[in-house]
């Protein structure tokens, strides 16, 4: 296993690859998150696949670049990352707002994707509601109040019933978000803001998919997820009975089973 940096076009990227493996998977974190939360997940993963988990842009030790971190610039270091790498082929796994990254690739990198897997994230864009909540996180870490963030994202994205079975976790991602740079966290919030819906482009892409959702996802209310399955009768779909937001902590093994199915069985 390396870790190391690497230069994707202009922009240092912080990487860690377990370097063997029939396949290759990549594992882009959520808001807030770093390369960190997939530390253990990665030990379900890897032998069997070779995977490449990156600190996104304005997370973890990757620098902040410019005031805004559109999805497609972010999609753009994920794909010049594995072009450096010298990997051709590879699976995406996107948590959250990593999915909307892996979505954004389709742009310039389809024909390297074998698979992209949506772990709790959408294909569609931010509704007016959520740009204004965006919004007022921008003000809130502009007032310096990160520490609220850190208080109550991280409680939320877990199941009621899982928070005090996994309360240490709770804690590591609250202390991730105290550490992630202010500039980073509001960079990556304006991007989210301008991205786009592409549930047309995915489900027309050939591109084979899965989406992961959890019964108890705060973010992502059952409603909308069993709209967004609808809208895509080509994807395979995994629910996960007892998890919020933060599946693969939640019932890793489920979804590490998954995950290994879809991409050990691509072409």
């Amino acid at each position: 296993m390396t870790e190391k940096f690497i230069m994707a076009g202009q922009t240092p990227m912080h990487i860690v690859d377990t370097e063997r493996g029939e396949k290759c998977v990549v594992l882009l974190h959520g808001y807030l998150e770093s390369m960190l939360v997939w530390d253990e997940f990665v030990d379900m993963l890897k032998g069997s696949l070779r995977v490449v988990t990156i600190d996104l842009p304005g997370h973890g030790v990757s620098m902040v670049n410019g005031e805004v971190h559109t999805m497609e610039y972010l999609a753009d270091c994920v794909g010049l990352t594995m072009q450096a790498l010298g990997i051709e082929r590879y699976s995406i796994v996107g948590h959250s707002m990593g999915g909307y990254v892996a979505l954004a690739m389709m742009d310039n990198y389809a024909n390297h994707m074998e698979n992209i897997i949506l772990l709790s994230s959408t294909t569609s864009a931010d509704s007016q509601e959520k740009c204004d909540r965006r919004r007022r996180e921008i003000e809130l870490i502009k007032a310096g109040k990160k520490n609220t963030l850190a208080r109550l994202v991280p409680h939320a994205g877990f199941a009621p019933q899982n928070v005090k079975r996994l309360k240490d976790y709770i804690e590591d991602i609250s202390e991730l978000i105290l550490i992630t740079e202010d500039e980073g966290v509001i960079a990556i919030l304006g991007g989210m803001i301008e991205r786009k819906s592409r549930g047309e482009q995915l489900r027309d892409s050939g591109i084979p998919h899965l989406f992961i959702f959890g019964k108890y996802d705060y973010y992502i209310p059952n409603e909308v997820a069993e709209e967004m399955i609808a809208d895509d009768p080509n994807a395979s779909v995994l629910w996960l009975e007892e998890s919020g937001h933060m599946g693969f902590y939640e019932e890793p093994e489920k979804c590490a089973e998954a995950i290994k199915s879809m991409v050990l069985g691509a072409d």
